[in-house]
């Protein structure tokens, strides 16, 4: 990917430009490639290795493409409490993959996070932007299998 029209926004080549460079070159390309990394570290004159620390110590930064559906599962205390450890385990059965991963077929990626913000809504999961409230097992479940059926009607 060619990132030169979004770098011509940051002239000046500050270290502070790092966070909201990476922010707008994800935003365009759904995630920071080892080459994207590569370019961004000769433009602003920075270390790859710390723009690998930077981009890894926050949560919202991605180093490979989403799957066509990205489960965001909130791992926040009430979602804690009210069993996503149990959900997460039935996602990692289910899309045989773990956080951070997406499936060999590019249709799932998987996401832990800290927290969504609907606590009384516990356990939640996000997909693609849409909320799934009071899950259980057997709901994600229905859930993955309706997502599996959609892609094979389409097919």
């Amino acid at each position: 990917m060619d990132v030169g029209h979004i770098l011509k926004k940051f002239p000046n080549r500050r270290r502070e430009d790092l966070i909201p460079l990476l922010q707008r070159i994800q935003d365009e390309n759904g995630f920071l490639s080892e080459e994207i990394i590569h370019t961004v570290g000769d433009y602003l004159n920075i270390s790859i290795n710390k723009i690998y620390g930077v981009a890894t110590f926050y949560d919202n930064f991605r180093f490979g493409p989403l799957g066509k559906y990205h489960f965001r599962l909130c791992h926040g205390t009430a979602c804690h409490v009210a069993g996503s450890t149990t959900l997460l385990k039935e996602l990692e059965k289910l899309l045989q993959i773990t956080s951070g991963e997406t499936d060999k077929s590019g249709l799932f990626s998987l996401e832990v996070v800290s927290c969504i913000g609907a606590c009384g809504l516990a356990p939640l999961i996000e997909v693609n932007e849409m909320y799934y409230t009071n899950l259980t097992p057997d709901a994600l479940k229905d859930l993955v299998r309706l997502f599996r059926e959609k892609e094979n009607a389409v097919i």
